[in-house]
């Protein structure tokens, strides 16, 4: 098996619940070391989310596998003198603290790189850590609404959460290759260029196509469940026998094929109100009302598989039991075990397959389980260590 890409890279974190830790996850996918601080007493707030996965919270054995966990009070003198000494030997630190507390503590970007110049820091923050919002607590659902997530999501009568932590994971990802890209840097020039990631800015990103069409249009695309805003026929539509089918067409070729091969309705191909697919939109009503008579005539099964003769893109309506179980994932052998604190799961391998290298798939680790391990390495002695946890330091 070839080494991992990251194999020699030492990560430190003071990480809690989703964003920061989903970067420094994925690092770890790829051989990193990762260090992570936790406070003494509970660790991770994030442990603690659910106890239904063997005892252990669904958010935190997503999150931190692979990863070695230290329990250390940071604002004591000898905690931090512990986390002083890490940081030294450290390629990148990351921290999601609350607002304003990396700063008091000199372990914002700008202390950080005076006394370490070759670590690269990643901060991961609500708002930015400038302008009118740096003080202000972020959570994922709050992002969501502050981007107008939630104002796209659900229905006509009721808008909705969506059901993922996408703001955070939106902020992880762009962290985890921010931190790539910075690492790629201080190979090539030397220089080691600090990382900064919003949960706001991440998710607005991912907010841009509705953005434009709001800002240049002037309406925001309108809330209709599984139905796409911009693009019709594109959405999920019910068979005779009750099956949810989703379905889209995304070119003029698709939309003359679904009407004469699926619609058995030729005429429709050049109907002014279905020419185009601005047309398609503005006349949503009565395209949903031909597409939908056609669903009744035949089984979810039946319509599958008649939409795959027309080469048309499809798929059932699947609840988290069926994705769970489904073949892709079992052919394409996604599932692999990985270590908890007394029990084996089942977890899902990183979806970016490199050729030859094998993602680390290593134990989650207990709270504080690595801490001695760790402080035998900084030169620490047994009476040491039984010192600072005496004191709560560990």
């Amino acid at each position: 098996m070839t080494e991992r890409p990251l194999t020699g890279v030492t990560v430190v974190s003071l990480e809690q619940a989703v964003a920061a830790p989903f970067a420094t996850r994925q690092l770890a996918d790829l051989g990193a070391r990762v260090i992570k601080v936790e406070r003494p007493g509970g660790g991770d707030f994030a442990r603690r989310y659910d106890t239904t996965v063997h005892g252990q919270s669904s958010y935190f054995v997503w999150l931190n596998r692979s990863k070695e966990s230290l329990t250390l009070d940071v604002k004591s003198a000898r905690g931090r003198e512990v986390l002083d000494e890490l940081l030294a030997g450290a390629d990148v630190f990351v921290q999601n603290l609350a607002p304003g507390a990396a700063a008091r503590l000199g372990l914002d970007a700008a202390s950080l790189t005076a006394r370490y110049p070759s670590l690269i820091p990643c901060t991961v923050s609500g708002y930015g850590t400038s302008g009118p919002w740096a003080d202000r607590k972020a959570y994922d659902l709050l992002v969501q609404c502050q981007t107008g997530l939630v104002s796209l999501t659900g229905t006509a009568e009721a808008t909705a959460r969506v059901g993922v932590s996408v703001a955070d994971i939106a902020a992880g990802m762009y962290a985890y290759s921010g931190i790539l890209t910075a690492l790629y840097t201080r190979a090539t020039t030397g220089t080691a260029r600090a990382v900064e990631v919003s949960l706001f800015e991440a998710l607005g990103e991912w907010m841009s196509q509705p953005a434009y069409y709001t800002r240049y249009g002037g309406t925001p695309p309108p809330r209709i469940g599984t139905r796409h805003a911009t693009i019709a026929p594109y959405g999920a539509y019910t068979a005779a026998d009750g099956g949810q089918v989703l379905f889209s067409v995304q070119n003029e070729r698709e939309w003359a094929a679904l009407c004469e091969r699926f619609l058995g309705r030729p005429d429709l191909v050049d109907d002014p109100r279905f020419a185009t697919g601005s047309a398609r939109v503005a006349h949503r009503d009565e395209l949903d009302a031909i597409i939908a008579e056609r669903f009744g005539r035949s089984g979810g099964a039946e319509v599958m598989e008649a939409l795959d003769e027309v080469g048309i893109a499809n798929a059932g309506v699947n609840g988290v039991q069926e994705f769970v179980a489904h073949p892709v994932l079992a052919d394409r052998d996604r599932w692999h075990d990985v270590d908890l604190p007394g029990a084996v799961m089942q977890a899902l391998r990183p979806p970016a397959d490199l050729a030859g290298v094998r993602p680390r798939m290593d134990p989650v680790p207990a709270a504080g389980e690595h801490t001695e391990r760790i402080l035998t390495e900084l030169g620490r002695t047994a009476a040491e260590i039984d010192a600072l946890r005496a004191d709560g330091v560990i």
